[in-house]
């Protein structure tokens, strides 16, 4: 995970260079340190949506909803306003895991109708692009529901197919007793990039693209 590890191939741009460049079929991953990490990433995620226009959806724990809604009030931004005209979709992962799955497994047919549902709203009258963060995943990998975890990345892969946003996943490395590199190859199969997890400049984004599927 480390940048400077000799065979990473991992590349640098400015943070908000980064994620307003990101394209609408970007699949992003991050293993990351702790929730500074992650928060920052989300920060960036969330603020160069919005410039462009775009809905942005954060299916996330009440914990980092909490602190991201301070941080971007922080920052100045309307987050009434945005949440009337559904630009800023904050949802609790666990009340929306709750929606879909059944004795312990994600039900396809009551995944994609929540999933459509949010994606529709963020898409509204105009048509917004819409990208979206998820750590559903994660919170059953935690839990060590690995064969729920694997059918919910496979769902989303095929929601993927139909529906063309850009979709950012994190896992902690703490749910992770091997290698994160190398567990993550069970649990996700259609990642485009990969940032650094580790805590970096915070005006700069360490990643390295992924062969889809891989």
């Amino acid at each position: 995970m480390d940048k400077s590890s000799p065979d990473e191939n991992w590349q640098t741009n400015k943070t908000h260079v980064f994620w307003g460049e990101i394209a609408p079929s970007d699949h992003l991953l991050q293993i990351y340190e702790n929730d500074e990490v992650i928060l920052n990433s989300l920060e960036g995620f969330i603020k160069s949506g919005l410039a462009a226009g775009e809905s942005v959806i954060i299916i996330a724990t009440e914990d980092h909803l909490s602190a991201l809604n301070k941080g971007l009030l922080n920052y100045g931004l309307d987050l009434d306003a945005l949440k009337k005209d559904f630009s800023y979709i904050p949802l609790n992962a666990h009340e929306t895991l709750a929606k879909f799955m059944r004795n312990g497994w994600p039900e396809e047919k009551l995944f994609l109708k929540t999933v459509k549902e949010v994606i529709s709203l963020g898409r509204g009258k105009n048509n917004r692009k819409v990208r979206a963060y998820g750590e559903m995943v994660a919170i059953l990998w935690g839990q060590g529901h690995n064969g729920a975890t694997v059918q919910l990345e496979h769902l989303w892969n095929k929601f993927c197919e139909t529906e063309i946003f850009c979709l950012f996943c994190a896992y902690p490395k703490t749910g992770f007793t091997q290698d994160p590199e190398e567990s993550i190859k069970h649990i996700c199969s259609a990642h485009t990039k990969m940032i650094s997890g580790l805590e970096k400049s915070k005006t700069e984004v360490f990643y390295k693209n992924l062969p889809r599927g891989k």
